[in-house]
């Protein structure tokens, strides 16, 4: 008489952005359940999301999302409220489709917690490190001292300590891991947050979202404080009032903090008319701006997480062909190299004098497009990230099917 054997179960905790609409964890998801493992997230909602869905193998278990958070407590009151929802939905997960090991996507870094209940069941944990909340911190309010700046350094200490594994955006990050950390090397894996290169290519041009004009030039991402998108805005008055350019359009894809003081400052500026905010924007999208574009912007400042960050939007870019203009910071040299061209961070005239320069040179245009596809297809794509990733999950909690009792 045969003996049924539950596949190995992942757990995924992610309280940043709804999934699928978290590219890179719904990258996971796939490459998990690719590989036979069962695989459930917990999540915040979005527009129209229902409390439970199956979506290619993945169970989606979501909650309404937090009221927007301002101040010191609001933001514990969001912090509180995320982790007593995801705790109270990891128990449902538990009784019905039950885990293995859960992986925690920061931020923010008080999933171990969770972690720790769980762990005299036997149940693994895995530390999947999006940001660096210390350093995000810093960067926002320009210090590294004080309670609240402490008390993130323990809450992320308190992950590293849980963790069975880390799993790092970039070198920069394991580096941190492996010191602030204090992680054996055999204990912290890289996998970049590499585009799906199959899905993320040129299409069809939209010119219409050019809105009458001959070039097209897009920002994509997260509208936070720390991600310079207001430097775009700064470089738009350049280019139409210093440089006299009136044949761009300025297209900024995103949503988040600042998007109601981008379109304030826009006003202020008086570049509206030269600047189309679309707000969530989704795959479908996306893939219509990034096809219509002749440049992407990555304009972040240098700041103590930027300096050490990957940024996905250059990567995205990349995949659709585009040539980048680029802050020159490490991360971003060292995932553009030449598909970019990079001026100094917090210069918005440099930032537009270099998207003239490119605006006027096809060629060179072309050419660093040819040569950011091929290295994402060659090196980023997330085909050739997949693989560290699962190996994470085989190493912690074995292959996706157990041996059989008596096996």
């Amino acid at each position: 008489m045969s003996v049924a054997v539950r596949p190995r179960s992942v757990l995924i905790i992610v309280q940043n952005l709804p999934v699928p609409l978290d590219r890179r964890v719904w990258l996971e998801c796939r490459a998990l359940v690719d590989r036979g493992y069962q695989v459930s997230v917990i999540c915040p909602k979005g527009p129209g999301d229902g409390n439970f869905e199956l979506v290619d193998g993945v169970r989606l278990h979501k909650y309404y999302p937090a009221p927007r958070a301002t101040g010191l407590i609001g933001y514990l009151l969001e912090f509180g409220y995320c982790w007593l929802r995801a705790a109270l939905l990891s128990l449902r997960v538990k009784r019905t489709a039950g885990f293995d090991v859960i992986q925690a996507c920061n931020p923010p870094d008080t999933y171990w917690a969770l972690a720790l209940l769980f762990r005299p069941l036997g149940v693994r944990f895995v530390y999947d490190q999006h940001d660096l909340n210390p350093e995000v911190y810093a960067s926002r309010f320009g210090r590294r001292s004080g309670l609240l700046y402490r008390g993130l350094l323990l809450l992320e200490r308190c992950t590293y300590v849980l963790a069975d594994h880390v799993v790092s955006t970039n070198d920069s990050y394991r580096h941190v891991a492996l010191t602030r950390g204090r992680k054996r090397p055999d204990q912290v894996t890289v996998v970049v947050s590499g585009p799906d290169a199959s899905a993320m290519r040129r299409g069809p041009e939209r010119p219409q979202l050019r809105q009458g004009r001959r070039h097209l030039c897009c920002w994509l991402g997260i509208m936070g404080p720390q991600d310079g998108v207001d430097l775009v805005l700064h470089a738009t008055r350049h280019l139409v009032d210093e440089l006299g350019r009136r044949d761009v359009q300025i297209a900024l894809l995103g949503f988040g903090d600042c998007l109601a003081g981008l379109r304030r400052l826009a006003r202020d500026l008086e570049v509206e008319e030269y600047v189309t905010f679309t707000g969530r924007a989704g795959p479908r999208l996306i893939a219509d701006y990034l096809s219509t574009a002749a440049v992407g912007i990555t304009p972040d400042p240098s700041n103590p997480l930027n300096d050490v960050s990957t940024m996905n939007k250059t990567m995205e870019y990349m995949a659709f062909g585009l040539p980048v203009v680029a802050s020159d910071l490490k991360e971003a040299r060292v995932t553009a190299g030449d598909a970019a061209v990079y001026v100094p961070p917090g210069d918005p005239g440099a930032l537009g004098d270099e998207i003239a320069r490119l605006l006027d040179d096809p060629d060179r245009r072309a050419a660093m497009g040819r040569l950011g596809r091929r290295r994402i297809e060659e090196e980023l794509a997330w085909e050739h990230q997949a693989p560290a990733y699962v190996s994470v999950f085989e190493r912690v909690i074995g292959p996706p099917l157990p041996p059989r009792p008596g096996g």
